[in-house]
């Protein structure tokens, strides 16, 4: 693939949106790796999408907006149904009111706006991709090693972030090391770890602002992913390890860094 074929637009916008399959989001990246033009622009509708998603926020509702709705809740429930021929809007019908009071009773209930944090089909696809692309030969490993102290410094220079790194060979799940990988045209950091014939793929990238969102677990073509966050990262697990398992992990590997943070912090 070059820029001069008729089909690069298409294909780059195309993998932007993650619509290609496996051996032409190979062939992509490829040219991606070589083409600093083609690699801006998919960077830039990457840097979009991203924007938009990290502005998805929480937002507690004012005590004030609260008050209003519960009002006018109060204000509609109580009026009397209007008699037959006399005028009559839709608003006013006792299964709108009753519904919209359902709706605003949700809304103050919770008090929250809340655009989830779960992936959408696109990044699942994506990083499972990202894990089947690791098992092919000589793809997994970047920097081999066990030495958690060897990993992380590996990392310095090749992405705009700090990767966080743990040693949970202890607990059974020993790193063997990690790479640089991509995830819809952006830098990510790929941890690797196994639990016993099982190959872990943890790939990282610095999260949205805000509260840390509760761990979720997704599944695609029999893999397993589960979704964390760590030291203000977004970390994926991604592997053919049973749920249950995986997730023990991701446990292990938060309480870990969760460990060193403090142990750093002791006078």
């Amino acid at each position: 693939m070059t820029c001069d074929d008729n089909d690069v637009n298409s294909l780059l916008t195309a993998y932007v949106d993650d619509e290609l399959d496996l051996a032409t989001v190979l062939r992509v990246e490829r040219h991606l790796a070589a083409c600093d033009a083609c690699r801006a622009r998919v960077e830039a509708e990457r840097a979009i999408s991203a924007g938009v998603t990290q502005s998805a926020v929480c937002h507690r509702a004012p005590d004030a907006l609260r008050q209003r709705l519960s009002q006018t809740i109060r204000t509609q429930a109580g009026r009397p149904t209007p008699t037959a021929g006399g005028p009559r809007s839709w608003w006013r019908s006792p299964l709108t009111i009753s519904g919209i009071a359902a709706g605003l009773a949700a809304i103050i209930g919770t008090a929250f706006v809340v655009l989830g944090p779960l992936a959408s089909r696109g990044q699942v696809n994506q990083l499972v991709d990202a894990h089947l692309r690791s098992l092919e030969a000589a793809h997994l490993l970047d920097v081999e090693s066990t030495d958690q102290h060897t990993v992380a410094p590996w990392f310095a220079g090749k992405v705009d972030f700090a990767p966080p790194v743990v040693d949970l060979a202890a607990e059974g799940f020993p790193l063997i090391g990690g790479r640089l990988d991509y995830l819809g045209g952006r830098k990510v950091a790929a941890l690797v770890y196994r639990r016993n014939k099982h190959v872990i793929n943890v790939l990282i990238w610095p999260g949205a602002a805000g509260p840390a969102a509760a761990a979720a677990a997704e599944s695609k073509q029999g893999y397993n992913l589960v979704r964390f966050e760590c030291e203000g990262m977004t970390c994926w697990a991604v592997s053919d390890l049973n749920e249950g398992e995986l997730r023990h992990f991701a446990d292990l590997f938060r309480a870990h860094r969760a460990a060193a943070a403090a142990a750093t912090t002791r006078p």
